[in-house]
C-alpha cells in the first residue's frame, strides 16, 4: 500500500519546485536582455572612446580634464556632427560640399565608392523608400524553400531590358546577424508579398524564428501576378 503521509510531503517538494522554477525563468527573462543591453553600450562607448586616440597625447580629453569622462568620444562625436550640419547647411557650406563632390567623382575608383556609401547613408537618413520597407518571401537558396526578404527597389536599364520581365531588387539578410545577406534580382511575380513590418521581420529573423510575432494580416499574402513571360513585341 502506498503511505498516505508521503502525498503531503510530495506536494511541497513539487511546490517548491514551481516556485524555484518559475521566479529563476522569470528573473532569467528580465535580467538576460538588461545586463545584454548593459554590456552593449559599454562595448559601443568604450569603442568610441578610443577614436579619441587619433587625437595628439597631451590634447586629448583626459590629459585637460581633472578626471576622466566615460563615453566623452560619443560626445564629441555628436558635438562633431552637429557642427558639421550646420556648416554645410549654410550657402557657403553647400559650395564646399559641391566642390568636393566634384573632385571625388573625378578620382579613378574612389568615386565608386563614395558615391556608393553617400547614397546608403542618405536612404538611411531619409528613412528610406517605400520600396525598402517592404517584406517579401522568396524562394532561396533552392525551390520549395522560403527566405525573408526587403524589396530594395526596382531594377533598370540592362538588367531590366535583358529579362523581359519587371525585375526587382532584393535582399536577403542572414540569421542571428542582417546586416549581411545576399543581392538578389528576381522577378516580381515570383515573390510573395507579407503584411509583416520589418521591425516583426527582424524580431523572427535575429531570434532565429523562437521569437514569432503574431503576423497575420489584415489580408492573406498573395504572389503579386501570374508567373507569366512578357512576349517581346
Amino acid at each position: 500500500m502506498i503511505n498516505q503521509g508521503n502525498k503531503p510531503k510530495r506536494s511541497l517538494l513539487k511546490g517548491i519546485q514551481v516556485f524555484f522554477k518559475t521566479n529563476l525563468i522569470a528573473g532569467l527573462l528580465f535580467l538576460t536582455p538588461l545586463v545584454a543591453t548593459f554590456f552593449f553600450l559599454r562595448m559601443l562607448i568604450q569603442w568610441m572612446d578610443r577614436i579619441l586616440l587619433v587625437i595628439p597625447k597631451g590634447y586629448r580629453p583626459e590629459d585637460v580634464l581633472p578626471f576622466p569622462i566615460p563615453g566623452m568620444g560619443l560626445i564629441i562625436i555628436i558635438l562633431l556632427l552637429l557642427v558639421t550640419g550646420i556648416l554645410v547647411r549654410n550657402y557657403l557650406g553647400r559650395r564646399l560640399v559641391a566642390m568636393w563632390d566634384y573632385i571625388v567623382a573625378h578620382i579613378p575608383l574612389v568615386n565608386k565608392f563614395y558615391v556608393s556609401v553617400q547614397q546608403l547613408v542618405e536612404t538611411v537618413a531619409k528613412g528610406g523608400t517605400k520600396d525598402f520597407k517592404r517584406v517579401v518571401l522568396v524562394e532561396f537558396p533552392r525551390t520549395g524553400v522560403y527566405s525573408l526578404a526587403y524589396v530594395t527597389g526596382v531594377a533598370v536599364g540592362e538588367l531590366q531590358e535583358k529579362t523581359h520581365r519587371k525585375v526587382i531588387n532584393l535582399y536577403v539578410p542572414t540569421t542571428p546577424n542582417p546586416t549581411s545577406g545576399y543581392y538578389l534580382i528576381v522577378a516580381e511575380d515570383e515573390v510573395i508579398e507579407l503584411d509583416m513590418t520589418v521591425e516583426d521581420s527582424f524580431k523572427l529573423l535575429i531570434s532565429g524564428g523562437i521569437i514569432n510575432p503574431d503576423m497575420s494580416g489584415s489580408h492573406s499574402s498573395t504572389r503579386k501576378g501570374p508567373r507569366t513571360r512578357n512576349k517581346r513585341g
